[in-house]
């Protein structure tokens, strides 16, 4: 192995490692508890290892955004793989939506609650980002019909799904009807 593929491995892990740390630190502590000097303090390296990689917390943040993304994607797309019919796939993919942000509450936050520099609904976001919207279009678009903007129905059920994770992690609306309130919901959206 050359020295320069060793050092690319080295700093490759050491992102890794501070997006992993800032991740584990803002699901304990939440967001706020997520600095520079915390990070370095956590992983043992200074601050300036730090931006060296990552040009502060917002950077961070991303990074995080970016992964959880990618996880979101891979969560949805199983659900919605492992369905049988448009209407189940759709309500597949309301739940896994739904748990992902009730089980990774500053995760989730990151993703859509905080300011983060990330390019959304243009080319230039990162792949994941598309990824994800990706599995909620595909489970919409089987039950567009003939006057649906697929794009708009999209955007209008992740409204919904987003707003449904939002007020029950704040506890706005009871956790007992949630499977009521998706079934609801996939109806009026599955219905022609």
């Amino acid at each position: 192995m050359s020295m320069r593929t060793r050092r690319e491995r080295e700093r490759a892990e050491r992102e890794r490692l501070i997006v992993t740390t800032a991740r584990e630190l803002a699901e304990a502590e939440g967001w706020g508890a997520v600095t520079t000097r915390r990070l370095a303090a956590e992983i043992e390296y200074s601050q300036p290892v730090l931006y060296s990689h990552f040009e502060g917390k917002d950077a961070i943040m991303a990074a995080v955004a970016v992964q959880g993304f990618a996880e979101m994607a891979a969560e949805l797309r199983t659900a919605r793989q492992g369905a049988k019919g448009a209407r189940d796939s759709l309500a597949a993919v309301a739940q896994a939506y739904t748990a992902f942000g009730r089980r990774r509450p500053a995760l989730y936050d990151g993703m859509f609650a905080h300011r983060v520099d990330l390019p959304f609904a243009t080319s230039q976001a990162p792949s994941a980002l598309g990824e994800a919207w990706g599995e909620l279009r595909r489970a919409i678009e089987p039950i567009a019909v003939a006057d649906d903007d697929p794009g708009l129905l999209t955007e209008t059920f992740w409204a919904c799904l987003h707003g449904l994770v939002t007020l029950m992690r704040s506890d706005r609306l009871p956790e007992a009807a949630h499977d009521r309130r998706l079934a609801l919901l996939v109806g009026h959206f599955s219905t022609p």
